[in-house]
Protein backbone atom coordinates (compact mmCIF):
# COMPACT_ATOMS: atom_id res chain seq x y z
CA UNK A 1 0.00 0.00 0.00
CA UNK A 2 1.19 3.48 -1.39
CA UNK A 3 2.60 5.50 2.10
CA UNK A 4 1.21 8.83 3.09
CA UNK A 5 0.69 11.18 5.61
CA UNK A 6 -3.27 10.68 4.93
CA UNK A 7 -3.93 14.53 5.23
CA UNK A 8 -7.23 15.81 4.31
CA UNK A 9 -5.89 19.18 2.25
CA UNK A 10 -7.86 22.67 3.87
CA UNK A 11 -10.59 23.58 1.88
CA UNK A 12 -9.02 26.99 1.01
CA UNK A 13 -6.14 25.36 -0.58
CA UNK A 14 -8.23 22.71 -1.97
CA UNK A 15 -9.92 25.18 -4.29
CA UNK A 16 -6.57 27.07 -5.10
CA UNK A 17 -5.22 23.27 -6.06
CA UNK A 18 -8.72 22.39 -8.36
CA UNK A 19 -8.05 26.44 -9.74
CA UNK A 20 -4.47 25.20 -10.89
CA UNK A 21 -4.38 22.16 -11.96
CA UNK A 22 -7.54 23.47 -14.16
CA UNK A 23 -5.23 26.08 -15.58
CA UNK A 24 -2.34 24.21 -15.68
CA UNK A 25 -4.49 21.56 -18.08
CA UNK A 26 -5.71 24.14 -20.41
CA UNK A 27 -2.44 25.04 -21.26
CA UNK A 28 -1.51 21.55 -22.52
CA UNK A 29 0.31 20.24 -19.38
CA UNK A 30 -0.22 16.27 -18.74
CA UNK A 31 0.42 15.07 -15.62
CA UNK A 32 -0.29 11.89 -12.90
CA UNK A 33 -2.61 12.74 -10.52
CA UNK A 34 -1.52 14.94 -7.57
CA UNK A 35 -1.79 14.37 -3.90
CA UNK A 36 -1.05 17.36 -1.93
CA UNK A 37 0.10 17.17 1.93
CA UNK A 38 0.63 20.04 3.83
CA UNK A 39 3.55 19.78 6.79
CA UNK A 40 4.97 21.90 9.21
CA UNK A 41 9.30 22.64 8.73
CA UNK A 42 10.15 19.84 10.85
CA UNK A 43 8.02 17.30 8.98
CA UNK A 44 9.19 18.41 5.63
CA UNK A 45 12.64 18.69 6.61
CA UNK A 46 12.53 15.21 7.36
CA UNK A 47 11.17 14.25 4.17
CA UNK A 48 14.05 16.37 2.37
CA UNK A 49 16.58 14.42 4.42
CA UNK A 50 14.81 11.24 3.27
CA UNK A 51 14.77 12.48 -0.46
CA UNK A 52 11.40 12.74 -0.67
CA UNK A 53 10.07 9.37 0.71
CA UNK A 54 8.52 9.05 4.74
CA UNK A 55 10.07 6.08 4.88
CA UNK A 56 13.38 4.36 4.13
CA UNK A 57 16.26 2.75 5.25
CA UNK A 58 17.89 3.69 8.74
CA UNK A 59 21.47 5.15 8.05
CA UNK A 60 22.85 7.68 9.87
CA UNK A 61 23.62 10.51 6.24
CA UNK A 62 19.20 11.38 6.76
CA UNK A 63 19.87 12.33 10.21
CA UNK A 64 22.52 14.41 9.32
CA UNK A 65 20.58 16.04 6.19
CA UNK A 66 18.00 16.89 8.87
CA UNK A 67 20.17 18.32 11.27
CA UNK A 68 21.51 20.55 8.45
CA UNK A 69 18.36 21.25 7.00
CA UNK A 70 17.00 22.72 10.53
CA UNK A 71 19.66 24.69 11.65
CA UNK A 72 19.69 26.45 8.21
CA UNK A 73 15.82 27.23 8.57
CA UNK A 74 16.67 28.12 12.30
CA UNK A 75 19.27 30.65 11.26
CA UNK A 76 17.57 31.81 8.72
CA UNK A 77 19.93 30.76 5.43
CA UNK A 78 17.26 28.70 3.67
CA UNK A 79 13.79 27.88 3.45
CA UNK A 80 11.68 24.88 1.51
CA UNK A 81 8.54 25.99 0.05
CA UNK A 82 7.43 22.40 -1.40
CA UNK A 83 8.77 19.37 -2.03
CA UNK A 84 7.18 16.76 -5.47
CA UNK A 85 8.64 13.25 -6.10
CA UNK A 86 8.35 11.11 -9.17
CA UNK A 87 5.50 8.77 -8.58
CA UNK A 88 2.06 8.06 -9.85
CA UNK A 89 0.48 9.65 -7.97
CA UNK A 90 2.62 12.19 -7.57
CA UNK A 91 2.93 13.83 -4.24
CA UNK A 92 3.66 17.09 -3.23
CA UNK A 93 4.46 18.14 0.57
CA UNK A 94 3.40 22.01 1.17
CA UNK A 95 4.79 23.97 3.95
CA UNK A 96 2.01 24.83 6.97
CA UNK A 97 3.54 28.14 7.69
CA UNK A 98 3.40 30.12 3.48
CA UNK A 99 1.13 32.46 2.78
CA UNK A 100 -1.99 31.98 0.37
CA UNK A 101 -0.02 33.40 -2.18
CA UNK A 102 2.93 31.40 -1.58
CA UNK A 103 0.80 28.15 -1.97
CA UNK A 104 -0.52 29.73 -5.49
CA UNK A 105 2.59 29.18 -7.09
CA UNK A 106 4.09 26.38 -5.35
CA UNK A 107 0.96 24.19 -6.97
CA UNK A 108 1.56 25.54 -10.37
CA UNK A 109 5.02 25.19 -9.83
CA UNK A 110 4.30 21.37 -8.99
CA UNK A 111 2.12 20.87 -12.08
CA UNK A 112 4.97 22.12 -14.24
CA UNK A 113 7.40 19.27 -12.05
CA UNK A 114 4.36 16.90 -12.21
CA UNK A 115 4.36 17.41 -16.41
CA UNK A 116 8.05 16.75 -16.78
CA UNK A 117 8.11 13.80 -14.75
CA UNK A 118 5.05 12.23 -16.64
CA UNK A 119 6.79 13.02 -20.29
CA UNK A 120 10.16 13.86 -20.10
CA UNK A 121 11.90 10.76 -21.70
CA UNK A 122 14.72 10.69 -19.48
CA UNK A 123 12.40 9.58 -16.65
CA UNK A 124 10.52 7.01 -18.82
CA UNK A 125 12.13 3.86 -17.28
CA UNK A 126 11.89 5.35 -13.69
CA UNK A 127 9.76 3.48 -11.21
CA UNK A 128 6.71 5.49 -10.40
CA UNK A 129 5.71 3.15 -7.34
CA UNK A 130 9.00 3.80 -5.30
CA UNK A 131 6.98 4.68 -2.71
CA UNK A 132 5.97 1.19 -2.12
CA UNK A 133 9.45 0.18 -3.17
CA UNK A 134 11.18 2.11 -1.01
CA UNK A 135 9.26 0.82 2.21
CA UNK A 136 10.26 -2.71 0.77
CA UNK A 137 13.50 -1.72 0.84
CA UNK A 138 13.69 -0.16 4.57
CA UNK A 139 11.35 -3.62 5.69
CA UNK A 140 14.58 -5.42 4.09
CA UNK A 141 17.47 -3.32 5.45
CA UNK A 142 15.78 -3.83 8.79
CA UNK A 143 15.84 -7.33 8.65
CA UNK A 144 19.53 -7.66 8.43
CA UNK A 145 20.26 -5.16 10.93
CA UNK A 146 17.91 -7.44 13.37
CA UNK A 147 20.31 -10.38 12.24
CA UNK A 148 23.48 -9.11 12.19
CA UNK A 149 23.58 -5.91 13.97
CA UNK A 150 23.36 -2.32 13.39
CA UNK A 151 26.71 -1.63 13.12
CA UNK A 152 28.27 -4.68 10.65
CA UNK A 153 24.96 -3.30 8.29
CA UNK A 154 25.92 0.79 8.90
CA UNK A 155 29.12 -0.29 7.82
CA UNK A 156 28.20 -1.93 4.37
CA UNK A 157 25.55 0.42 4.08
CA UNK A 158 28.35 3.13 3.99
CA UNK A 159 30.81 1.38 1.73
CA UNK A 160 28.10 1.18 -0.76
CA UNK A 161 26.69 4.93 -0.56
CA UNK A 162 30.27 6.01 -1.15
CA UNK A 163 30.11 4.80 -4.78
CA UNK A 164 26.51 4.80 -5.63
CA UNK A 165 26.86 7.32 -8.14
CA UNK A 166 29.74 4.90 -10.10
CA UNK A 167 26.37 3.94 -12.47
CA UNK A 168 25.74 4.36 -16.09
CA UNK A 169 23.02 6.76 -16.18
CA UNK A 170 22.62 5.47 -20.41
CA UNK A 171 21.86 2.12 -19.03
CA UNK A 172 18.25 2.40 -18.73
CA UNK A 173 17.93 3.85 -22.65
CA UNK A 174 20.52 1.82 -24.39
CA UNK A 175 21.04 -1.72 -24.97
CA UNK A 176 25.06 -2.09 -23.94
CA UNK A 177 25.17 -6.03 -23.95
CA UNK A 178 23.68 -8.06 -27.14
CA UNK A 179 20.87 -10.25 -26.87
CA UNK A 180 20.98 -13.60 -25.47
CA UNK A 181 20.90 -16.35 -27.82
CA UNK A 182 19.79 -20.20 -26.90
CA UNK A 183 22.52 -22.50 -26.42
CA UNK A 184 20.13 -24.83 -28.71
CA UNK A 185 19.87 -22.60 -31.47
CA UNK A 186 23.72 -21.55 -31.53
CA UNK A 187 25.09 -25.11 -31.45
CA UNK A 188 22.46 -25.72 -34.17
CA UNK A 189 23.29 -22.57 -36.22
CA UNK A 190 27.03 -22.48 -35.64
CA UNK A 191 27.69 -25.80 -35.16
CA UNK A 192 31.70 -25.14 -36.07
CA UNK A 193 31.95 -22.51 -32.93
CA UNK A 194 31.55 -25.58 -30.69
CA UNK A 195 34.94 -25.57 -29.05
CA UNK A 196 35.80 -28.47 -26.45
CA UNK A 197 36.51 -28.38 -23.14
CA UNK A 198 39.43 -29.64 -21.07
CA UNK A 199 38.38 -31.37 -17.94
CA UNK A 200 40.78 -31.25 -14.86
CA UNK A 201 42.00 -34.58 -14.22
CA UNK A 202 45.14 -36.18 -13.01
CA UNK A 203 48.17 -36.34 -15.01
CA UNK A 204 48.19 -40.71 -15.71
CA UNK A 205 44.01 -40.05 -16.85
CA UNK A 206 45.28 -37.17 -19.15
CA UNK A 207 45.29 -39.00 -22.55
CA UNK A 208 41.92 -40.78 -22.27
CA UNK A 209 39.98 -37.85 -20.40
CA UNK A 210 41.45 -35.38 -22.20
CA UNK A 211 42.52 -36.67 -25.88
CA UNK A 212 45.14 -35.08 -27.58
CA UNK A 213 43.60 -34.78 -31.22
CA UNK A 214 40.18 -33.72 -29.63
CA UNK A 215 42.04 -31.07 -27.75
CA UNK A 216 44.07 -29.86 -30.57
CA UNK A 217 41.78 -27.38 -31.78
CA UNK A 218 41.57 -25.82 -27.82
CA UNK A 219 45.42 -25.67 -27.90
CA UNK A 220 45.47 -24.14 -31.56
CA UNK A 221 43.98 -21.48 -30.02
CA UNK A 222 46.60 -18.49 -29.83
CA UNK A 223 47.81 -17.47 -25.90
CA UNK A 224 46.52 -13.92 -26.83
CA UNK A 225 43.24 -14.84 -28.09
CA UNK A 226 42.58 -16.83 -24.96
CA UNK A 227 43.85 -14.35 -22.42
CA UNK A 228 40.90 -11.85 -24.32
CA UNK A 229 38.46 -14.30 -23.86
CA UNK A 230 39.15 -14.44 -20.05
CA UNK A 231 39.02 -10.59 -19.86
CA UNK A 232 36.48 -9.53 -17.18
CA UNK A 233 34.90 -7.57 -18.49
CA UNK A 234 35.38 -7.60 -22.23
CA UNK A 235 34.98 -4.04 -22.34
CA UNK A 236 34.77 -1.24 -20.03
CA UNK A 237 31.98 -1.04 -17.91
CA UNK A 238 30.70 2.37 -16.79
CA UNK A 239 27.94 0.15 -14.45
CA UNK A 240 30.49 -0.37 -11.81
CA UNK A 241 28.12 -1.66 -9.05
CA UNK A 242 26.53 -3.69 -11.71
CA UNK A 243 29.85 -5.42 -12.14
CA UNK A 244 30.28 -5.80 -8.26
CA UNK A 245 26.54 -7.27 -8.11
CA UNK A 246 27.64 -9.95 -10.78
CA UNK A 247 31.41 -10.60 -9.62
CA UNK A 248 32.26 -9.56 -6.49
CA UNK A 249 32.29 -12.26 -3.46
CA UNK A 250 29.62 -11.09 -1.21
CA UNK A 251 27.53 -12.91 1.16
CA UNK A 252 23.79 -12.81 0.03
CA UNK A 253 22.41 -10.29 2.43
CA UNK A 254 25.41 -8.04 0.91
CA UNK A 255 24.92 -8.25 -2.43
CA UNK A 256 21.13 -7.67 -1.75
CA UNK A 257 21.76 -4.11 0.03
CA UNK A 258 23.79 -3.55 -2.93
CA UNK A 259 21.47 -4.01 -5.33
CA UNK A 260 19.25 -1.93 -3.46
CA UNK A 261 21.62 1.18 -3.25
CA UNK A 262 22.12 1.10 -7.07
CA UNK A 263 17.85 0.92 -7.99
CA UNK A 264 17.68 3.82 -5.43
CA UNK A 265 20.83 5.67 -7.38
CA UNK A 266 19.31 4.76 -10.64
CA UNK A 267 15.63 6.12 -9.38
CA UNK A 268 17.23 9.38 -8.70
CA UNK A 269 19.46 9.71 -11.62
CA UNK A 270 16.81 11.37 -13.84
CA UNK A 271 16.62 14.28 -11.79
CA UNK A 272 20.29 15.14 -11.48
CA UNK A 273 20.12 14.85 -15.07
CA UNK A 274 17.49 17.11 -15.54
CA UNK A 275 17.57 19.74 -12.89
CA UNK A 276 17.77 22.79 -15.14
CA UNK A 277 15.19 21.92 -17.17
CA UNK A 278 13.06 21.00 -14.34
CA UNK A 279 13.24 23.59 -12.78
CA UNK A 280 12.94 25.71 -15.27
CA UNK A 281 9.88 24.41 -16.43
CA UNK A 282 8.51 24.52 -13.65
CA UNK A 283 9.15 28.03 -12.93
CA UNK A 284 8.20 29.54 -16.14
CA UNK A 285 4.59 27.60 -15.60
CA UNK A 286 3.83 29.16 -12.24
CA UNK A 287 5.36 32.29 -13.46
CA UNK A 288 2.65 31.95 -16.85
CA UNK A 289 -0.14 30.91 -14.51
CA UNK A 290 0.75 33.19 -11.82
CA UNK A 291 0.83 36.26 -13.98
CA UNK A 292 -2.48 35.43 -16.21
CA UNK A 293 -4.85 34.06 -13.64
CA UNK A 294 -3.47 33.91 -10.26
CA UNK A 295 -2.06 37.06 -8.88
CA UNK A 296 -4.85 39.48 -7.58
CA UNK A 297 -4.04 42.75 -6.03
CA UNK A 298 -3.00 41.84 -2.59
CA UNK A 299 -0.39 39.12 -3.56
CA UNK A 300 0.79 41.41 -6.38
CA UNK A 301 3.74 42.17 -3.82
CA UNK A 302 4.15 38.64 -1.91
CA UNK A 303 4.70 36.93 -5.73
CA UNK A 304 6.69 39.59 -6.71
CA UNK A 305 8.75 39.15 -3.57
CA UNK A 306 8.95 35.53 -3.75
CA UNK A 307 8.97 34.88 -7.44
CA UNK A 308 12.34 37.66 -7.80
CA UNK A 309 13.82 35.78 -4.80
CA UNK A 310 13.72 32.03 -6.43
CA UNK A 311 15.35 33.84 -9.80
CA UNK A 312 17.85 35.71 -7.82
CA UNK A 313 21.75 34.98 -9.15
CA UNK A 314 24.56 35.77 -8.25
CA UNK A 315 28.53 35.59 -9.68
CA UNK A 316 29.04 32.49 -7.03
CA UNK A 317 26.81 30.18 -8.14
CA UNK A 318 24.55 28.96 -11.23
CA UNK A 319 20.61 28.91 -10.44
CA UNK A 320 19.42 26.09 -12.39
CA UNK A 321 15.58 27.83 -11.90
CA UNK A 322 17.08 31.26 -13.83
CA UNK A 323 18.85 29.58 -16.60
CA UNK A 324 15.97 27.19 -17.05
CA UNK A 325 13.09 29.22 -17.30
CA UNK A 326 14.84 32.14 -19.54
CA UNK A 327 16.54 29.09 -21.84
CA UNK A 328 12.75 28.32 -22.39
CA UNK A 329 11.88 31.66 -22.73
CA UNK A 330 14.19 32.21 -25.41
CA UNK A 331 13.25 29.05 -26.94
CA UNK A 332 9.93 29.92 -26.93
CA UNK A 333 10.78 33.73 -28.34
CA UNK A 334 12.86 32.52 -31.46
CA UNK A 335 10.68 29.77 -32.81
CA UNK A 336 7.90 32.57 -32.48
CA UNK A 337 9.89 34.71 -34.69
CA UNK A 338 11.83 32.25 -36.65
CA UNK A 339 14.97 32.90 -35.51
CA UNK A 340 16.41 29.60 -36.42
CA UNK A 341 17.85 27.63 -39.09
CA UNK A 342 20.31 28.20 -41.67
CA UNK A 343 19.22 31.40 -43.00
CA UNK A 344 18.68 33.30 -39.69
CA UNK A 345 22.33 31.95 -38.65
CA UNK A 346 24.11 32.82 -41.70
CA UNK A 347 22.53 36.60 -41.61
CA UNK A 348 25.63 39.01 -40.85
CA UNK A 349 23.25 42.23 -40.90
CA UNK A 350 23.17 43.22 -37.22
CA UNK A 351 19.82 45.46 -37.50
CA UNK A 352 17.95 42.69 -39.84
CA UNK A 353 18.69 39.41 -37.57
CA UNK A 354 17.74 41.87 -34.31
CA UNK A 355 14.21 42.95 -36.40
CA UNK A 356 13.81 39.44 -37.58
CA UNK A 357 10.36 38.01 -37.41
CA UNK A 358 8.94 35.57 -39.44
CA UNK A 359 5.22 35.63 -36.64
CA UNK A 360 5.44 31.72 -37.24
CA UNK A 361 4.09 31.53 -33.59
CA UNK A 362 5.82 27.77 -33.17
CA UNK A 363 7.13 28.79 -29.72
CA UNK A 364 4.94 27.06 -27.68
CA UNK A 365 4.91 23.47 -29.17
CA UNK A 366 8.60 24.17 -29.86
CA UNK A 367 9.13 24.17 -25.89
CA UNK A 368 7.20 21.18 -25.34
CA UNK A 369 8.76 19.02 -27.99
CA UNK A 370 12.08 20.15 -25.83
CA UNK A 371 10.57 19.43 -22.30
CA UNK A 372 10.18 15.79 -24.27
CA UNK A 373 13.25 14.82 -25.60
CA UNK A 374 16.00 16.83 -23.66
CA UNK A 375 18.32 16.49 -20.81
CA UNK A 376 20.81 19.47 -19.35
CA UNK A 377 23.54 18.53 -21.32
CA UNK A 378 21.57 18.48 -24.84
CA UNK A 379 19.54 20.96 -23.69
CA UNK A 380 21.95 23.99 -23.23
CA UNK A 381 24.30 22.07 -25.96
CA UNK A 382 21.79 22.71 -28.39
CA UNK A 383 19.66 25.93 -27.64
CA UNK A 384 22.23 27.96 -25.71
CA UNK A 385 23.68 30.99 -28.17
CA UNK A 386 26.26 34.09 -27.84
CA UNK A 387 23.37 36.12 -27.78
CA UNK A 388 22.22 34.68 -24.86
CA UNK A 389 25.05 34.66 -23.02
CA UNK A 390 25.63 38.08 -24.22
CA UNK A 391 21.86 39.15 -22.83
CA UNK A 392 22.40 37.47 -19.50
CA UNK A 393 25.71 38.19 -18.68
CA UNK A 394 27.37 34.94 -18.17
CA UNK A 395 30.81 34.12 -18.01
CA UNK A 396 33.53 31.27 -16.73
CA UNK A 397 35.77 31.63 -13.91
CA UNK A 398 38.77 29.81 -12.75
CA UNK A 399 40.84 29.50 -9.59
CA UNK A 400 43.93 32.27 -9.56
CA UNK A 401 46.80 30.47 -7.71
CA UNK A 402 48.43 34.20 -7.19
CA UNK A 403 45.27 36.14 -5.96
CA UNK A 404 43.85 32.45 -4.71
CA UNK A 405 40.43 33.32 -5.56
CA UNK A 406 38.19 32.24 -8.27
CA UNK A 407 38.06 35.34 -11.23
CA UNK A 408 36.42 35.81 -13.80
CA UNK A 409 38.44 33.57 -16.61
CA UNK A 410 36.78 34.59 -20.02
CA UNK A 411 33.73 35.97 -21.69
CA UNK A 412 34.42 33.94 -24.83
CA UNK A 413 31.04 32.08 -25.21
CA UNK A 414 32.55 29.12 -26.83
CA UNK A 415 34.67 28.98 -23.03
CA UNK A 416 31.36 29.62 -21.13
CA UNK A 417 29.48 26.79 -22.80
CA UNK A 418 32.21 24.14 -23.02
CA UNK A 419 32.37 24.66 -18.79
CA UNK A 420 28.71 24.70 -18.46
CA UNK A 421 28.62 21.57 -20.31
CA UNK A 422 31.65 20.31 -18.74
CA UNK A 423 30.17 21.13 -15.51
CA UNK A 424 27.03 19.38 -16.12
CA UNK A 425 28.15 16.59 -17.62
CA UNK A 426 27.98 13.13 -15.40
CA UNK A 427 26.96 15.88 -13.04
CA UNK A 428 30.82 17.24 -12.91
CA UNK A 429 31.91 13.65 -11.20
CA UNK A 430 34.44 11.83 -12.74
CA UNK A 431 33.49 8.87 -15.01
CA UNK A 432 34.98 6.12 -13.66
CA UNK A 433 34.81 1.99 -15.72
CA UNK A 434 35.96 -1.03 -14.94
CA UNK A 435 38.76 -2.26 -16.95
CA UNK A 436 39.64 -5.45 -15.65
CA UNK A 437 38.17 -8.09 -13.27
CA UNK A 438 41.14 -9.91 -13.18
CA UNK A 439 44.28 -7.59 -13.23
CA UNK A 440 47.54 -9.27 -12.95
CA UNK A 441 45.29 -12.94 -13.44
CA UNK A 442 45.05 -11.86 -9.71
CA UNK A 443 41.36 -11.57 -9.71
CA UNK A 444 42.23 -7.51 -8.61
CA UNK A 445 40.09 -4.81 -9.92
CA UNK A 446 41.48 -2.03 -12.22
CA UNK A 447 39.59 0.96 -12.72
CA UNK A 448 40.27 3.48 -15.47
CA UNK A 449 39.20 7.53 -14.90
CA UNK A 450 37.77 9.00 -18.16
CA UNK A 451 40.15 12.20 -17.39
CA UNK A 452 38.71 15.69 -18.76
CA UNK A 453 40.58 18.37 -16.72
CA UNK A 454 39.46 17.46 -13.94
CA UNK A 455 41.69 15.61 -11.37
CA UNK A 456 40.34 13.33 -8.55
CA UNK A 457 40.15 14.82 -5.23
CA UNK A 458 43.09 12.27 -3.74
CA UNK A 459 41.76 11.83 -0.39
CA UNK A 460 38.36 11.06 -1.47
CA UNK A 461 39.45 8.85 -3.85
CA UNK A 462 41.73 6.87 -1.77
CA UNK A 463 38.77 6.52 0.62
CA UNK A 464 36.56 4.81 -2.02
CA UNK A 465 39.42 2.72 -3.31
CA UNK A 466 39.55 1.40 0.75
CA UNK A 467 35.68 0.82 0.38
CA UNK A 468 35.78 -0.83 -3.08
CA UNK A 469 38.68 -3.32 -1.87
CA UNK A 470 36.08 -4.10 0.52
CA UNK A 471 33.41 -5.01 -1.23
CA UNK A 472 35.90 -6.34 -4.30
CA UNK A 473 38.08 -8.31 -1.53
CA UNK A 474 40.95 -7.89 -3.45
CA UNK A 475 43.26 -5.29 -4.32
CA UNK A 476 41.94 -2.28 -6.32
CA UNK A 477 43.61 0.02 -8.50
CA UNK A 478 42.42 3.31 -10.14
CA UNK A 479 44.51 4.96 -13.27
CA UNK A 480 43.94 8.31 -13.95
CA UNK A 481 45.86 11.54 -14.18
CA UNK A 482 47.50 13.63 -10.92
CA UNK A 483 49.30 16.79 -11.56
CA UNK A 484 49.25 16.01 -15.37
CA UNK A 485 51.03 12.82 -15.00
CA UNK A 486 49.35 9.27 -15.75
CA UNK A 487 49.35 7.37 -12.43
CA UNK A 488 47.78 4.98 -10.74
CA UNK A 489 46.35 4.67 -7.26
CA UNK A 490 46.18 1.07 -5.30
CA UNK A 491 44.73 0.13 -1.98
CA UNK A 492 45.55 -3.84 -1.20
CA UNK A 493 43.71 -3.79 2.18
CA UNK A 494 46.48 -2.72 4.04
CA UNK A 495 48.60 0.57 2.41
CA UNK A 496 47.48 2.96 -0.37
CA UNK A 497 50.34 3.47 -3.04
CA UNK A 498 50.59 5.85 -6.06
CA UNK A 499 52.67 5.30 -9.15
CA UNK A 500 53.48 7.16 -12.10
CA UNK A 501 53.15 5.74 -15.13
Amino acid sequence: MTLSMHRTLPADLKAIQDEMEGHAAAYGLDFFDTVFEVLDYDELSMFAAYGGFPTRYPHWRFGAQYDELMKGYSYGLQKIYEMVINTDPCYAYLLKANAITDQKLVIAHVYGHCDFFKNNAWFAHTNRKMLDQMANHAARINRYIDRFGTEVVEEFVDACLSIEDLIDPYLPHIRRRPAKVSQKKTEAEEPSRKQPMRFETRSYLEPYVNPPEVMSSLDDTPDQERAEHQRIPAEPQRDVLLFLLEHAPLKDWQHDVLSIIRDEAYYFAPQGQTKIMNEGWASYWHSTIMTRHGVTGPDLIDYADHHSGTMATSPQRLNPYKLGIELFRDIEERWNKGQFGPEYDTCDDIEKKENWDLELGLGRDKIFEVRRVHNDVTFIDTFLTADFCRRHRMFSFAYNDGSKNYEIQSREFDQIKQQLLNNLTNHGRPMIYVDDGNYRNRGELYLTHQYQGNELKLGEAQETLRNLERLWGRPVHIESVVDDLPTVLSFDGTDHEMVTL
